[in-house]
C-alpha cells in the first residue's frame, strides 16, 4: 500500500470538494431558476468534462495552464511557480473536471423545489440569504450531498487528468490511481490489488453512507411536513 499516494488522494479530494461545492451551489441555483440567453450553451460547456475522454480534458488543461499560456505565465511571474506538475495545478484541474459532478445534482435538486414554496417565502418577506439557508438548502440537501460524494469519489479515482496535468511526482502529484498504474507496470500485482481493493471498499462505504444520510434526511423532512 502506497500510504503517501493515499494521503495525497484524500488531500486532493478534500481540497476539490472544499473549493468546488460552494461555487457550484450558486451556479446550480442560477441555472435552476434563471432564464438567460446562452443558458443551453453554458450548460453544455459545464457538462463537457463528463463526456470527453479524461486525457483530452487533461491535454487542454495542460495547454491552458502551462507556462506558454497567459494564465500559466502570469502565475509563474507572480508566484515564481508554474501551475502544471504540482499540487496547486492538480487542484485546479480536479475542480474543472468535477464541475458536472457537482453542478448537475444540485441543479436538479433546486429545480425540484416547488415554485409555490419559493413564492411563499418571498410573500413572507424572507430575503435571498435567509431563503437560501432556511428554505432552499434544507430541501435541496440530498442533491448537495450527492454532489459532494460524487466529486470526492471521482477525484480519488481520477487518472487521465491527474497524469496529464500533474505527472507522476511522489509526494506531490502521485495519487492512488497513478500508484496502481505504476504497480501494474512493475508487475507488482499484489500491491496493485491491495490498493484497488481499498479504493473499491472506500467507494462502497462513501456511497452507502451518503445514501443512508440522504434517506434519513428525507424521512425527517417528510415527518416535518406532516
Amino acid at each position: 500500500m502506497d500510504w503517501s499516494a493515499l494521503l495525497l488522494s484524500m488531500k486532493l479530494g478534500g481540497m476539490t470538494v472544499l473549493l468546488l461545492i460552494p461555487a457550484a451551489l450558486f451556479a446550480a441555483r442560477s441555472l435552476a431558476y434563471r432564464r438567460f440567453w446562452g443558458k443551453p450553451l453554458l450548460e453544455a460547456l459545464l457538462t463537457v468534462p463528463l463526456v470527453l475522454p479524461p486525457t483530452v480534458v487533461g491535454y487542454y488543461l495542460l495547454v491552458g495552464l502551462g507556462g506558454r499560456s497567459w494564465i500559466g505565465s502570469t502565475m509563474e511571474r507572480l508566484f515564481g511557480q508554474q501551475l502544471v506538475f504540482n499540487f496547486t495545478g492538480l487542484v485546479l484541474a480536479s475542480i474543472v473536471v468535477n464541475i458536472p459532478f457537482a453542478v448537475q445534482p444540485m441543479q436538479r435538486a433546486f429545480e425540484a423545489i416547488p415554485q409555490d414554496v419559493r413564492d411563499a417565502a418571498a410573500c413572507c418577506g424572507i430575503g435571498y440569504w435567509r431563503a437560501l439557508l432556511t428554505v432552499e438548502l434544507p430541501l435541496a440537501w440530498p442533491g448537495v450531498l450527492t454532489a459532494l460524494v460524487l466529486s470526492f469519489a471521482h477525484t480519488i479515482g481520477e487518472f487521465g487528468v491527474v497524469l496529464m496535468v500533474g505527472g507522476n511526482i511522489p509526494g506531490e502529484t502521485k495519487t492512488m490511481a497513478i500508484a496502481i498504474y505504476d504497480s501494474v507496470q512493475a508487475f507488482d500485482f499484489t500491491s496493485a490489488g491491495q490498493m484497488s481493493l481499498f479504493l473499491l471498499l472506500l467507494s462502497v462505504l462513501v456511497l452507502g453512507l451518503a445514501g443512508g444520510l440522504g434517506r434519513g434526511f428525507g424521512r425527517r423532512h417528510d415527518l416535518r411536513r406532516f
